[in-house]
């Protein structure tokens, strides 16, 4: 791409400087034009006025925390809790603020890349190691 601009613009031959490196013409005017744009600005997010409190969100967690939900989802955390006539945020929240503090995690056993070795034959017969 750089190769077709020096040379394009050295040469005022674009057609063919982009047909010999196999490059559309739309592909190189498009790059073109997007390095020399200004980029885009980007306003940071507004806190949404709905949202919790830093002490809240500490309740949440120190709730999360307890010893009687230690081992159980937030979903079943929500419900027991809503059983007991008690609300204090959605089941996705509770998700946000168990990940603002590492506390979540995949808890499936994945097999681990390059796990057990099996015998397995090379193409003269003789055994030889093989990885799964």
């Amino acid at each position: 791409m750089d190769t077709v601009a020096a040379t394009a613009h050295e040469t005022g031959v674009i057609a063919a400087a982009c047909a010999a490196v196999g490059l559309s013409r739309a592909t190189f005017h498009r790059r073109q034009a997007a390095v020399k744009r200004p980029p885009a600005l980007t306003n940071p997010r507004p806190k949404p006025a709905r949202a919790l409190a830093t002490n809240e969100r500490q309740g949440v967690l120190d709730l999360l925390r307890e010893n009687r939900f230690v081992d159980q989802a937030p979903a079943e955390i929500y419900a027991t809790l809503l059983d007991e006539g008690i609300y204090h945020c959605s089941i996705r929240t509770m998700y946000r603020i168990l990940h603002e503090n590492d506390e979540v995690r995949e808890r499936r056993q994945h097999p681990r890349q390059g796990g057990r070795v099996t015998g397995a034959r090379d193409l003269d017969g003789r055994l030889c190691a093989a990885r799964l």
